[in-house]
């Protein structure tokens, strides 16, 4: 798979102000390599609804600017008519200013001009000049894996309760900015582990077989649990559930099951088994989402929940997602839902 990949710790001087990588700013996952100094020309955000200002606007040369805009209005500008698409990638830089915090993601192919993105509340109002250092490595071949393992079950073999989790992340931009992702998706990955520890020993051997996959390239677009749909090792027409895990390190408020109001039956058991042993709080429900790795199952027709706590820590995407701020609020509670849960299907 294609990937854009951000080699060394990006650097940005505002003013002679250097700002810290991974807090203040980040380098978008889709920028592409770039280095130098540049003016700052800020977005009329009129352009969109004006086109005489329009006109006015893109007739400036952008050739040694640093565009400046709202993330806001990201998509927009980028939807623009093709001839003002061309001066604005003639910019030596974009900068793109976020209203919160840090967000990234993964991209598979770097965008025509070198983009920053930095948090609005450390922006200066009266910033005029910039100076940059990016460094990307496009991988056009990039290879990962999918890890599986499952457990035979005891008198219905060929009907399997299957669990998923992605154990990728964000990986790094260089040795200076990490994103170790804790909650997205460590939390997941461990109740993967934890459930597979548990129903390997004798006694808590299932009647159905148990599959437990570990997805790669969640955070590229779904591409390890795409690829297994595609490619499956057993019928998929055998799976009798499948519960994805990820974003499990809270739990304070409950938790969120996509795909429930797909299937009521399935969430009504669920939230019974919730009641009964008072294990959260509440449980919630929301229809169908392309967000994490039960998705092409769902889409294939497998019978699928996504699990994901809700409260506690708001970090993600970001190099806040550390482990030492994780409270594991709900944790045991939402493995004994689980298993409960399991054991109810079969």
């Amino acid at each position: 798979m294609p990937v854009n990949r951000v080699t060394q710790t990006p650097e940005l001087t505002i003013d002679g102000h250097k700002l810290k990588p991974g807090n203040e700013f980040v380098a978008s996952s889709q920028t592409a390599s770039g280095k130098g100094k540049a003016t700052i020309v800020y977005l009329d955000t009129l352009v969109f609804t004006d086109n005489a200002v329009a006109q006015k606007f893109f007739s400036q040369s952008f050739r040694k600017k640093a565009l400046v805009y709202p993330q806001q209005f990201r998509k927009q500008l980028w939807a623009l008519p093709a001839p003002y698409l061309q001066k604005i990638s003639e910019a030596k830089l974009h900068i793109i200013l976020q209203p919160k915090e840090l967000l990234t993601t993964v991209a598979a192919e770097p965008a025509q001009v070198p983009m920053l993105e930095v948090r609005k509340d450390v922006w200066p109002a009266d910033a005029k000049k910039v100076k940059y250092t990016i460094v990307v490595e496009q991988k056009p071949n990039y290879s990962t894996q999918n890890v599986l393992a499952f457990i035979p079950g005891s008198t219905q073999p060929d009907s399997f309760i299957v669990f998923t989790a992605h154990y990728d992340h964000l990986g790094g931009q260089g040795k200076g900015v990490y994103f170790p992702g804790a909650n997205d998706n460590a939390s997941g990955t461990t109740m993967l582990l934890e459930l597979a520890e548990y129903y390997s020993q004798p006694e808590n051997r299932p009647t159905y077989s148990i599959a437990f996959m570990a997805f790669a390239a969640e955070e590229a677009g779904l591409l390890g649990s795409l690829y297994y749909t595609n490619n499956p090792l057993f019928p998929l027409p055998q799976i009798r559930f499948l519960v994805n895990l990820d974003l499990l390190g809270t739990g304070d408020e409950g938790m969120m099951v996509v795909n429930g109001s797909v299937h009521p039956k399935e969430f009504a058991l669920l939230q019974t088994i919730n009641t009964s042993n008072k294990y959260l709080s509440q449980i919630k429900m929301r229809g169908k989402a392309a967000n994490s790795d039960h998705y092409p199952f769902s889409e294939r027709g497998v019978p699928a929940f996504f699990f994901y706590t809700l409260g506690g820590t708001t970090a993600y995407h970001n190099t806040k997602d550390q482990g030492r701020q994780l409270p594991l609020t709900k944790f045991k509670e939402v493995f004994r839902l689980i298993t409960d849960f399991a054991a109810a299907l079969q």
